[in-house]
């Protein structure tokens, strides 16, 4: 059972023209005439970003930790002394058999010194907070977790600023602990102070606990067999460096039974993290609203995608992210949620040998950065719904998908929906820029849209629906050996199409100006391409307009090569009329403008081409 979280932002509107290319045929579509002073890129802003991690941790049962918990007083500290297999003090709370210290009260104690085999165990009934403080202490077990919790109301490990710990078990334990790890506690468990502590999980975790699990600040290290760091009802990191290198996943958060519960929450620090699995999970949200999280999974995003989960964050209900910085580098998906995804705020890079950022439900994006530079997907949903933010996709298959589960391909999704109405979006995808199962909608932002430059199965195209193609407001430029699949839509905003005599390289400037010769927008493409399309407002249907090729860009930077207004440059190559379609067309299914003819089948030329020159586009 999980909550869906809708994040609204005002429509982003971009009334920048675009821009088209060189060498074939052209077209255009709707729009009121704006005056030429209204080119250039306007985008409107909605609410503030960065509330939806606040709102999502609201949803969720608080932590335990209080600050009355980091309040204690020094002449209430009962020291315990450390020395080889040996351990003294003169606490009523403490007890010593061998080298196995018992604390049997809550009440603070500062350990130092050093076990070589030996344990701290906390076994008290009576309520109450116990605070083992660690001032330069070093312990191992060869038979069991060097620090146990089997009973208490809530612990607190305290890092004496200055100091390093460490703690490191045996590769089997002789005296099971349940959690299994190095740090192992059954009651809720906070970390704090100012110290290192460096956790060697030899035979499962490293640090857990069966309760909730909160890192206020500290340096810590764990280095675990399986899991590195595992709080069964949470882990919330407040503060603080941690760094984990796991055999199993990274960070962890498990409960199943309670849908407050099992959350992980980033709220500032840093938090580097290796695994062989996965780099966070948890069965209920994980929420990310700052700090600095760097992950490597499953061997980093050149690793082919293995057969066990080795994903950057996973959720089994909804991922939110409103802040901090983001590295993502794996081999199975970068950000993958089992509900929504919600990002609002941040910054987020991702490589990945799967899909970058993939929902079963809505792929929400209402503001923040997100550069994804490898992936086979990049944004995948029943829904995407884009309405702020700067988006940059590669991808080696869609650049943004919407797929509906059990519904084929070759149907039209009535669930499915691709829609856009802010921020930037930049998607190449080595098969389709946008492709939507069902509906395709763009009504603001800006959106570079780029298609495959091979051919394929001949469905490949910058745009691509099984449904709708609405186009109503902000600016899209769509490329590729076909810029679109689909009929373009008889209403909505102005468009210009125009198909190139042949493929022209990476590269490639193309200029689009109105009649009199003032440019509209510039585009330089940064793949192959043959086809284009430019949609946005100041483009006015059954007008026309120049294309230009060659010369260097100019104007304002929308994003993705795409330049509104500026200087015109480059040899004129064709003049087209805005609204009608050209030969050489979309290349796949229809859309929401009738069925392309067959194959082969020309359409009316609706351009008067220009005789190629010889000119070779100029880098600016």
């Amino acid at each position: 059972m999980y909550r869906s979280r809708t994040v609204t932002a005002a429509m982003a509107v971009a009334v920048a023209a675009a821009a088209v290319w060189a060498g074939g045929t052209a077209i255009a579509g709707p729009a009121e005439p704006p005056p030429v002073a209204t080119l250039g890129a306007a985008v409107a802003a909605g609410p503030a970003t960065g509330l939806a991690a606040k709102q999502a941790l609201a949803d969720k049962t608080t932590d335990h930790d209080e600050p009355a918990d980091h309040e204690w007083k020094n002449s209430h500290v009962a020291d315990v002394t450390l020395a080889g297999g040996k351990a003294r003090s003169r606490s009523a709370g403490i007890t010593v058999s061998g080298s196995t210290i018992t604390v049997t009260s809550p009440g603070t104690y500062r350990f130092t010194g050093s076990l070589a085999d030996g344990r701290i165990v906390v076994n008290t009934s009576r309520p109450g907070i116990v605070r083992l403080i660690l001032n330069g202490v070093t312990i191992a077990s060869s038979t069991s977790a060097p620090v146990a919790v089997t009973a208490a109301d809530e612990v607190m490990v305290v890092l004496a600023a200055g100091t390093t710990n460490r703690l490191s078990d045996a590769s089997a334990h002789t005296v099971p602990v349940d959690p299994s790890a190095a740090l192992s506690s059954v009651a809720d468990l906070t970390i704090s102070g100012t110290g290192t502590l460096a956790v060697t999980g030899n035979a499962a975790d490293g640090i857990a606990s069966d309760g909730g699990l909160v890192i206020d600040s500290g340096t810590i290290t764990v280095t675990a067999a399986d899991d590195g760091v595992r709080g069964q009802d949470y882990v919330v990191q407040n503060c603080g460096t941690l760094t984990v290198t796991a055999g199993g996943d990274a960070v962890k958060a498990d409960n199943e039974d309670d849908p407050g519960l099992g959350y992980t929450y980033l709220g500032d620090g840093t938090a580097n993290l290796t695994a062989t699995g996965d780099g966070i999970t948890a069965t209920t949200d994980a929420i990310i609203a700052g700090g600095r999280l760097t992950v490597r999974t499953g061997g980093g995003s050149g690793t082919p995608p293995g057969s066990g989960s080795a994903q950057a964050v996973k959720a089994d209900t909804d991922i939110v992210i409103s802040g901090g910085r983001l590295d993502l580098d794996s081999s199975d998906d970068a950000v993958n949620s089992n509900a929504d995804l919600i990002v609002d705020g941040g910054r987020i890079t991702a490589a990945t040998g799967d899909d970058a950022m993939k929902a079963d439900g809505t792929v929400t994006v209402a503001g923040g950065t997100i550069s994804i530079t490898r992936s086979y997907e990049g944004l995948e949903g029943l829904k995407v719904e884009v309405t702020g933010g700067n988006i940059t996709i590669e991808a080696s298959d869609d650049a943004v998908n919407a797929v509906e589960e059990g519904v084929p391909e070759t149907e039209i999704a009535p669930n499915a929906v691709i829609r856009i109405s802010g921020g930037t979006l930049v998607a190449n995808g080595g098969t389709d820029g946008l492709d939507s199962n069902g509906l395709l909608a763009v009504s603001g932002g800006v959106v570079i849209a780029g298609g495959a430059s091979t051919l394929f199965d001949g469905g490949e195209a910058g745009i691509d629906t099984s449904g709708a193609l609405e186009l109503t407001g902000g600016v899209l430029a769509a490329v590729g050996l076909h810029a679109s699949a689909n009929i373009l839509p008889p209403t909505g905003m102005g468009w210009v199409s125009y198909d190139l005599s042949s493929v022209q390289p990476a590269g490639t400037v193309l200029h689009l100006a109105d009649s009199t010769g003032a440019q509209l927008a510039a585009f330089r493409s940064d793949r192959d391409i043959r086809s284009i399309v430019l949609a946005a407002d100041p483009i006015i249907r059954n007008q026309q307009y120049q294309i230009h090729l060659g010369g260097t860009v100019s104007g304002t930077a929308l994003g993705g090569g795409l330049y509104a207004g500026g200087t015109l440059s480059g040899t004129l190559v064709a003049t087209v009329t805005a609204g009608a379609q050209g030969p050489g067309g979309p290349g796949g299914p229809g859309g929401p403008g009738g069925t392309p003819p067959p194959s082969g089948t020309p359409l009316p030329p609706t351009s008067t081409p220009i005789p190629p020159s010889s000119t070779t586009p100029a880098a600016d």
